[in-house]
């Protein structure tokens, strides 16, 4: 018990909370303390009932079972892999910036679920964080099952075809996907690549409360083309430490 305990304490800390919660939800409605129905996204309990707590619950509840036993775990290692990942690469030293980038996703996955009816944000949420990493990682060489080789910024890709043989449904992973690439587009591509304003920055009061460890901006992967073009042009100099990527599996 003490090796769990010493494993669960190294996780980054919003890692480690999102993880719990992911493991707690599904636990309290798998034993009946709590009926799974309380869980799940309904537009009318939330909007004309004012159940506010259910775009939260969402976000961390599956209906763990026979069928779905296999999936749910499979995404809680996605979970904890690359969210471990970005809190402690690309956003080392930045709570603030990684936890504005998990709200960010997580509102914009709400309303989009509230529109569509979509009840359960835990895979969709997960997904957008995993999309970020391949894109700030493009160009690393991943491997996956049975020795598949292939670049990163295709895994979102392969995993939702993953999820859906295992029984997932495409929907939940394609808006993980595309609320992961507005976030990246918005964050990084549009002001660093095409030289557009930024559109989105941290609140203040998030840096209040998990003030950055150290100046500056954190390794975020690999530039954009233009700015590698760029740097290379005038012999390496002025580039930021974009960080290094991981292969798939690594710890």
């Amino acid at each position: 018990m003490s090796d769990i305990g010493d494993w669960f304490r190294s996780i980054p800390a919003i890692t480690r909370y999102w993880f719990a919660a992911t493991v707690a939800v599904p636990l309290v409605g798998k034993l009946g303390l709590i009926s799974p129905a309380y869980f799940f996204l309904w537009p009318e309990a939330f909007l004309y009932r004012f159940q506010i707590w259910r775009p939260i619950t969402a976000t961390f509840y599956f209906p763990v079972g026979p069928g779905t036993g296999f999936l749910y775990l499979v995404n809680l290692y996605f979970l904890y892999q690359y969210s471990t990942r970005l809190e402690t690469a690309a956003f080392d030293g930045r709570p603030a910036d990684y936890l504005f980038m998990l709200l960010f996703n997580w509102i914009c996955i709400v309303i989009t679920g509230l529109a569509m009816d979509m009840q359960l944000l835990m895979i969709p949420l997960i997904m957008s964080v995993l999309y970020v990493w391949a894109q700030l990682n493009r160009d690393m060489i991943v491997s996956f099952w049975f020795g598949t080789r292939f670049k990163a910024c295709y895994l979102p890709w392969v995993i939702l075809g993953f999820n859906y043989i295992i029984g997932g449904s495409v929907i939940n992973e394609l808006i993980g996907n595309l609320v992961g690439h507005l976030y990246f587009f918005l964050m990084f591509r549009y002001p660093m690549d095409l030289g557009g304003r930024n559109f989105l920055s941290t609140p203040q009061f998030l840096y209040r409360w998990l003030p950055s460890r150290r100046g500056g901006v954190s390794g975020f992967g690999v530039p954009p083309a233009s700015m590698r073009r760029a740097a290379d042009q005038n012999g390496g100099g002025g580039r930021h430490n974009w960080g290094q990527g991981f292969r798939l599996g690594d710890q």
